[in-house]
């Protein structure tokens, strides 16, 4: 990275946390730390909302995503819209008349304290975990890729969080991520431009397109029915619907953003504003990957994307016989883009033959980079040998001039910073109003909650930071941090799904319903290879199902306060 790389993405990065700080000074009481007063306009709720799921996993791995598997991932957005509607419409004036500050209040009012206490334990659980993947997932990749070491990148990433997190609560959050959300935006405009004009001089964009599509990359929407598939139309439709609702509608690190709103109206219509722009969003992002894929079709893409760990066997003695790969992949890659262009010039009939050709083409050099990735594995054992995290970054670094690189590294750095501090305010004011104010024997003051709340916020914030330190990268991240959440949404959208609409079912069945339901996604996750989008509508029908059922059956007894 250049000096001037450096100083805008330094500067970018000070300027909006200084901003938030400035604008946002102090915080007299727990209500405001935690509320921000009811304060916050729709343009704000909806940009926070957005930045608060846009996390650096989602600049990162999302265009791996579509550069590995094309378009598809998408389609796990469908049922968002759907949610955004059904919250607005029905849990945002519940949560205004109570003036509840978490969503896990609410349980309590309809049920018991033992709801209560089982939907925040749920929320910290998996919320906890997915901070820290948060912290860590874009710090590995930076340092691995920028030389930075990694414990330094997530000590310096966690520790600003922290600070402004602890210092300023739910409006310095806001007030930084509408401004984080406008770089990452530009950041993803400008990437797309960059990526586009590099392509050769005869493919446009139609053009770069109808590449894609030859190689199944374009593959948008899927409607088969197939329980084992983790991206489909009914899954997007279905099980997107049932995590949106559990994540938009019981999730504190969002419910805490449109918590905030002056009025129902301003609440709904910043959820409303991410249900419109939300899916254009990601498609967009999956869109930059899937370009990027195509202009490695003209230019010869690495053997391997995390580069520091191919020059280690390159050093090592499996040296040569990567040698002898990286020179089949030459010859594979040549075939490859003389099919590309061929493909890219031809019309009518030709372009079936070529479509063969380039497809035959592709599949040979695929055929390489897997056997470079055995031959890694072998090398180093217990290596992570799924590099799509990498790509997007190492096209930034390689082909991106001087400046924007800076500022393409800021949008990264500025959606790690959102989600991170939405997700340690939310649990912060989770740990302090359900479990701290519940349990503490005696009533404590204004000043002491204030107190609780920040101190609170640091220590969950230092807990994430210790996760990263110690977690290792799985799979791809952002179907990581999506399965984490979907093993445990189910269940909590469940107690709400019961809270809202069922109004004869009391506490004791809907929490054994709850147990067996949170149990039985569990088992599955770890015994069957069901999507895990299909959790998200098994926890929730189960607690549904299950809770009536056990209403009808069970001896009537009072509620248990």
């Amino acid at each position: 990275m250049s000096v001037l790389d450096w100083a805008v993405l330094a500067g970018t990065i000070l300027f909006i946390v200084g901003y938030g700080a400035w604008k946002t000074r102090g915080a007299s009481d727990m209500a405001s730390f935690v509320r921000g007063n009811y304060s916050l306009r729709w343009p704000t709720i909806g940009l926070s909302i957005m930045a608060t799921q846009a996390s650096a996993i989602t600049f990162l791995s999302t265009p791996g995503q579509g550069f590995a598997d094309g378009m598809r991932f998408v389609q796990f957005y469908f049922g968002l819209p759907l949610a955004m509607i059904v919250i607005a419409a029905v849990f945002v004036p519940i949560y205004h008349e109570l003036k509840v500050h978490t969503a896990y209040e609410y349980l309590e009012h309809r049920f018991d304290v033992r709801v209560r206490y089982l939907g925040a334990l749920l929320f910290l659980l998996q919320r906890g975990l997915a901070a820290g993947i948060t912290i860590y997932a874009p710090a590995i990749i930076m340092s691995t890729i920028l030389g930075w070491p990694l414990q330094a990148t997530i000590l310096g990433v966690g520790a600003v969080v922290i600070t402004y997190t602890a210092l300023g609560g739910t409006t310095m959050v806001s007030e930084t991520q509408k401004h984080q959300m406008v770089v990452m935006m530009g950041g993803l405009v400008v990437a797309l431009v960059l990526i586009l004009r590099r392509l050769p001089a005869g493919v446009t964009t139609v053009g770069a397109v109808r590449l894609a599509g030859a190689l199944g990359h374009m593959n948008v929407v899927d409607f088969h029915i197939d329980p084992n598939t983790r991206y489909t139309f009914w899954s997007g439709i279905t099980g997107g619907f049932f995590l949106a609702m559990a994540y938009f509608g019981t999730d504190q690190s969002q419910v805490g953003r449109y918590l905030s709103g002056r009025s129902v109206t301003e609440s709904r219509l910043g959820l409303l504003f991410n249900g419109l722009f939300k899916v254009p969003m990601q498609f967009l992002i999956l869109f930059i990957g899937v370009m990027v894929f195509v202009f490695y079709l003209f230019v010869r893409p690495p053997l391997f994307f995390n580069a520091p760990v191919l020059a280690r066997v390159a050093a090592g003695p499996q040296g040569r016989e990567l040698a002898t790969l990286e020179r089949r992949y030459d010859a594979a890659f040549e075939a490859q883009r003389a099919a590309a262009t061929a493909f890219a010039a031809a019309e009518g009939r030709d372009r079936d033959v070529a479509k063969t050709k380039l497809q035959s083409a592709a599949s040979d050099a695929a055929v390489v980079r897997v056997e470079a990735k055995a031959l890694i594995e072998r090398a180093l054992p217990g290596i992570d040998t799924k590099d799509a995290d990498y790509v997007f970054l190492s096209f930034i670094l390689r082909y991106v001039p001087s400046g924007l690189v800076g500022l393409l590294l800021a949008a990264i750095l500025c959606a790690s910073m959102g989600s991170t501090s939405s997700e340690l305010a939310a649990l912060g004011s989770t740990t302090t109003v359900d479990f701290f104010k519940r349990l503490r024997p005696r009533a404590s003051t204004p000043r002491q909650d204030l107190l609780a709340s920040k101190l609170l916020t640091a220590a969950w914030g230092a807990i994430a930071v210790g996760f990263a330190c110690f977690a290792g990268l799985i799979d791809n991240l952002i179907q990581a941090v999506n399965i984490l959440g979907s093993i445990f949404y189910g269940t909590i959208l469940g107690l709400f799904a019961v809270a809202f609409f069922v109004k004869r079912v009391s506490g004791t069945p809907v929490l054994i319903a709850a147990g067996v339901a949170q149990a039985t996604v569990l088992m599955l996750f770890f015994t069957s290879d069901i999507g895990f989008l299909w959790y998200n509508v098994i926890g929730c029908g189960i607690v549904v199902m299950l809770s009536l059922l056990l209403e009808e059956i069970l001896p009537a007894r009072r509620a248990f306060r």
